[in-house]
């Protein structure tokens, strides 16, 4: 791992491969190893041609973690992917995030339309435009000092990854509760560069990709069949849609 300072915060990277770059931004409780190098992303992306670049997001992985929910915004961590192009000498890249990365993605080419040429946020859909996405049950998940007594089967599926990742859930408590606050929808319509966005047929978490979709000027929706959540991710028709909307 490589290390850059970002908002005061130690924060982890690796690039890997040559030729244009991608930046990958994985999501919540995961690490740039599990969401991109174990699924095959990486070699994939590598093979097309690309230089990829992997960051572990600030309170995930090998980077620093903080514990106050305002330093996990949105914004916050969209900021952290351009001080990583910043360190890189990077002018732009193309952009990939996955769940809390697909917003972060998102968010990113809202606020720095000029840094990121072509977008691809997978793992989320209608349900992102959802009001009351309440953190509670996972932050309470986060925080128990036992899992036997979790009773909401997702909070406790955020709790054991979390756990199986080896992540510190004080950190993890305080994002959840940052990214689980109102997406703002009203920015969309603002994004000027192509976007693909990627969902599971069966996720249940993300929504239908399309009506997301819609709200974007240049964007297109693609449906991952018979896929939920965590099964999308390394999905080989998930990397052909991805594959053939960077050729185009």
């Amino acid at each position: 791992m490589e290390y850059f300072k970002s908002d005061g915060l130690k924060l982890g990277f690796r690039v890997e491969g040559e030729g244009d770059p991608i930046l990958l931004v994985h999501g919540f409780a995961s690490t740039h190893r599990a969401n991109w190098i174990e699924t095959g992303w990486s070699r994939a992306l590598i093979d097309a041609g690309f230089r990829v670049i992997l960051p572990d997001m600030r309170g995930h992985g090998a980077s620093e973690a903080c514990y106050a929910v305002d330093d996990y915004t949105l914004p916050a961590m969209a900021g952290d992917l351009v001080g990583l192009l910043d360190h890189l000498g990077a002018a732009g890249a193309d952009i990939m995030g996955y769940s809390m990365g697909a917003m972060v993605a998102l968010v990113a080419a809202m606020a720095h339309p000029t840094r990121f040429d072509r977008v691809i946020a997978a793992g989320v859909g209608a349900r992102l435009m959802d009001d009351d996405r309440d953190p509670g049950p996972v932050v309470a998940a986060l925080l128990a000092e036992d899992p036997a007594g979790i009773a909401d089967k997702d909070a406790l599926g955020f709790r054991l990854f979390a756990e199986r990742m080896g992540q510190d859930r004080l950190a993890l408590a305080a994002c959840f509760e940052a990214i689980r606050r109102p997406f703002p929808v009203a920015g969309l319509a603002g994004i000027v560069r192509p976007v693909l966005v990627v969902a599971g047929e069966t996720d249940e978490q993300a929504g239908a990709p399309g009506p997301l979709a819609a709200l974007i000027p240049d964007a297109r929706a693609v449906t991952v069949p018979k896929r939920d959540h965590m099964k999308t991710v390394g999905d080989p028709a998930y990397k052909q849609a991805v594959l053939k909307f960077l050729e185009g």
